[in-house]
């Protein structure tokens, strides 16, 4: 009987020494698995990238404004319609064409004389009525030119106030897509550079983070937080931003 009980006794033994054995080694893999993912974790670079590009606009707003003052209603409506009248021949004969120009609702204010102490009376002295006139086009050029030589229907005794034009560029949704990629190559770059400073490489991206977009006058330096759209300039500029985070090896 002694036999079978050493063997086993022994068989335990070398069960509980595999045992042991599994359990030193699943830590070593534990480990070893968890200094990766530390590893993974930990070793990265943020890097910021960003690109610039110059555009030239190619879509234009523009409004402009003419007015009269009479002592009648009657009469202010009459001459508001003739200059009315004047505003859109003058636009058609530059080219401009009907289906571009937007005519406003009429404005009227009535304005009453005033006292020796400068208030109001019950008396009118005369009514004011405004009326605007805006056109968009994709003619950046002619409408440019428009705006800044419409004054002329001053001589033709209209009260005409030209706004300054408002220029846009219709393909930005294509063009953030091109800036975005830009700019983060640029911020590979400067992750490459820092870490073969350091003797290391620059392994796989790990997040990336857009920034906002600035559209500014061509020679700006502004910037803002929540991003700048300019619409005063033909020509500007734009710059993207991404901070990236790549890892090191």
């Amino acid at each position: 009987m002694e036999g079978p009980k050493i063997l086993g006794n022994f068989q335990i033994g070398i069960l509980g020494i595999c045992i042991a054995v599994a359990t030193i080694i699943s830590s070593i893999i534990l480990s070893q698995g968890f200094l990766k993912v530390k590893k993974f974790t930990e070793e990265v670079i943020d890097v910021t990238g960003s690109a610039q590009k110059g555009i030239t606009s190619d879509y234009v707003v523009w409004e402009g404004s003419f007015s009269v003052r009479e002592v009648s209603l009657p009469a202010a409506y009459k001459r508001l319609n003739e200059d009315l009248s004047k505003v859109k021949k003058y636009l058609l004969s530059k080219g401009v064409n009907e289906k571009e120009i937007i005519i406003s609702q009429i404005s009227t204010s009535t304005i009453h004389k005033k006292n020796a102490e400068g208030k109001d009376t019950n008396e009118i002295e005369w009514y004011y009525l405004s009326q605007g006139v805006e056109f968009r086009s994709k003619d950046v050029e002619r409408v440019t030119e428009v705006s800044r030589e419409i004054t002329e229907l001053i001589n033709e005794g209209v009260e005409f106030d030209s706004g300054a034009p408002k220029y846009f560029y219709t393909r930005l949704d294509d063009l953030k897509v091109e800036m975005l990629a830009r700019a983060s190559e640029n911020a590979k770059l400067r992750a490459e550079n820092m870490a073969r400073a350091t003797g290391n490489k620059v392994g796989l991206m790990r997040s990336a983070r857009m920034g906002v977009f600035q559209i500014t006058p061509i020679n700006s330096t502004e910037v803002s937080n929540w991003g700048i759209n300019d619409t005063g300039s033909l020509e500007k500029k734009v710059t993207a931003v991404v901070t990236v985070s790549f890892a090191i090896e």
